[in-house]
């Protein structure tokens, strides 16, 4: 009997971690044991973790082995000089006019004394810490996988001290073409510092993941290679048959400022105004954590009165709203350079088999993968007319019971296939 191949994982996130970023890896160690890898798990012991979902940990396997040191992370000055600590942690912040003066500050000192971001203060004492176990225990291969992009020097570190060891680092999202990059305040010399990094780890590292087609493009152009294996959904697949008391649009997850679909909010507001049966019909519900600023500007619409507000619920929780939906909204950054990024809630949408509705740039990957699978419409944020035309389209099937759900290519995203291509590149 062959001996399984050994993989180290390089994380922040992990249970009790909730949120998206945890997801990509939880589920690869679920299945790499079935194809002859043995995963093990390299995490902080004292994470500062912005959003919490406890009943992820029943999804860690029992055998998997986890190794951990503990971290230091400066959010105490998010704290002094910033108004959100969570949104801090969490890479998110107020924009243009909505910033305060601390705010501001607190995103200079952000982008310009915590390089790649705050977890850097955990690279060091990691590579140190490895450096010792991988002499004493043998691994085929490592994973940094990133943001936060510390996890990566830790990777870069460990490829300088043993060059032979195959290190790959996986990219959930881009490093500086990331949309809120911009919105750092960066020096020119920060500027450089992100770039020359980045750089290093796309030239050194033997393989570079994207989670999108766009962003493995852009990472090949950089020097990468870059290959892609989306995110995925766990589970069996559903069809969407079940009529619902109201014709339900479902936002679940983060809403923040930079991916707010003001035109939407117009949209619904007017057809709410000039449609007595959609009023009477309509729900906007949301699950997750919306931005203040706008859940308060909802709240003073013509929306008000439609609004669900069931905030951060556990991810198996959160699935159940998505099935009670009719319609599931997914938003990106608006612009160009944000076609690749594919949330990971996209693939658990498609599993529910409703209809998604999507806002970003055009020809982004989502709308690829909608086209592809038959399963909702990509809009920009300027659009209005044929946004209204496709939401009443979808309020009349609603409402006479039909559906124009069609057959669906959507296997090729389950966990396990993914995984299963994870495999093909690995033993590459």
């Amino acid at each position: 009997m062959n001996q399984p191949r050994k993989i180290l994982i390089i994380s922040y996130y992990w249970p009790p971690a909730g949120g998206p970023g945890v997801q990509r890896w939880l589920k690869f160690t679920k299945y790499l044991p079935e194809f002859g890898w043995e995963p093990t798990l390299f995490i902080p012991e004292n994470p500062s973790y912005p959003i919490l979902d406890k009943t992820l940990k029943n999804e860690v396997s029992p055998n998997l082995n986890i190794i951990k040191t503990k971290i230091w992370e400066p959010y105490q000055l998010a704290e002094i000089f910033g108004k959100d600590n969570k949104k801090f942690k969490a890479g998110q912040f107020d924009v243009k006019k909505n910033q305060s003066w601390k705010s501001k500050f607190s995103i200079f000192i952000r982008g310009n004394f915590f390089i790649p971001d705050a977890r850097v203060f955990w690279v060091k004492p990691s590579i140190n810490y490895l450096k010792n176990y991988l002499n004493e225990n043998h691994f085929d291969t490592i994973v940094t996988t990133g943001p936060p992009h510390s996890m990566h020097l830790i990777g870069l570190g460990l490829k300088k001290e043993f060059p032979k060891l195959k290190w790959i680092a996986d990219f959930r999202d881009p490093w500086t073409e990331i949309s809120y990059y911009k919105h750092l305040k960066l020096t020119k010399s920060a500027d450089r510092k992100h770039k020359k990094l980045e750089l290093e780890v796309f030239k050194n590292a033997d393989l570079t993941l994207a989670t999108s087609f766009t962003d493995a493009e852009n990472f090949r152009k950089k020097g990468a290679n870059s290959v892609c294996i989306t995110n995925g959904f766990d589970g069996e697949i559903n069809s969407a048959n079940n009529k619902t008391e109201k014709f339900t649009l479902s936002y679940i997850g983060v809403l923040e400022q930079l991916r707010n679909p003001e035109n939407l909010w117009q949209v619904l507001e007017d057809l709410i105004k000039d449609n007595q049966d959609f009023k009477n019909d309509f729900e906007l519900k949301f699950v997750g954590r919306i931005d203040d600023l706008i859940l308060n500007k909802l709240e003073n619409s013509g929306l008000n009165n439609s609004i669900k507000n069931l905030g951060y619920l556990s991810h198996k929780d959160s699935n159940v709203e998505m099935e009670k939906s009719d319609l599931l909204l997914i938003t990106n950054f608006p612009e160009e350079k944000s076609k690749g990024i594919i949330p990971g809630k996209l693939f658990e949408y498609l599993q529910t088999g409703n209809t998604i509705l999507s806002f970003g740039p055009k020809d982004a990957d989502v709308e690829k993968i909608l086209n592809e699978t038959n399963s909702g419409k990509h809009f920009s944020f300027k659009e209005s007319e044929n946004l209204k035309a496709f939401i009443l389209e979808q309020y009349q099937l609603w409402k006479t019971g039909n559906s124009l759900v069609s057959e669906r290519n959507i296997e090729q995203y389950s966990r396990r296939n993914l995984t299963k291509k994870l495999i093909e590149v690995l033993e590459k």
